[in-house]
């Protein structure tokens, strides 16, 4: 099994989008195992997701049914990133973190849009597909972050859902 760590700011809306979506998206995918952790670099530990994720995440009609209700927001801890074959980040701001914070964890953090560019597909295996991009010492370019919906209306967290279904999609395939 392979161990993904989805990572954001708040744990309440990109990262629980995303780990969702990927979550939902691997299971029509024979041979792809992957398990799914959500976390955040600053987050109020025990959080519902809110009702404008619920709302977009359901109106995209292959996410409807997904029961949603049992995320509870948690920070990203150490022992998340030491099991995480790859942390995907939504924004350059959490890359830096991870970086900063836990270097060691550096060489597997990107964010998604820039796997979904510089990722090939397999063979060979993820770690070693990873290892290849030296993360590292990648540049980190603020045009790669995904719509922050924070404090947005709807339209923000439908254009949010709608940016992370196609770049999941894409992701999906290159795992």
């Amino acid at each position: 099994m392979t161990e993904l760590l989805v990572l954001c700011t708040g744990n309440a809306a990109r990262s629980v989008m995303a780990g969702f979506m990927l979550d939902h998206l691997q299971a029509g995918r024979p041979g792809v195992d992957l398990h799914m952790v959500t976390a955040g670099t600053h987050t109020i530990d025990g959080q519902p997701m809110g009702m404008r994720t619920r709302a977009a995440m359901s109106a995209i009609p292959e996410l409807a049914d997904v029961p949603f209700m049992r995320h509870r927001s948690r920070q990203v801890y150490e022992a998340d990133l030491v099991r995480a074959e790859l942390v995907i980040a939504m924004e350059a701001d959490h890359v830096r973190f991870v970086r900063k914070q836990f270097p060691e964890a550096a060489d597997r953090t990107a964010t998604i849009r820039r796997l979904c560019t510089d990722l090939p597909p397999a063979p060979p295996a993820l770690r070693e597909r990873v290892a290849a991009l030296k993360l590292a010492d990648a540049l980190l370019r603020d045009e790669d972050d995904v719509i922050d919906p924070a404090g947005g209306e709807e339209a923000a967290y439908a254009a949010c859902v709608s940016e992370l279904w196609m770049l999941c999609q894409q992701l999906i395939e290159l795992l």
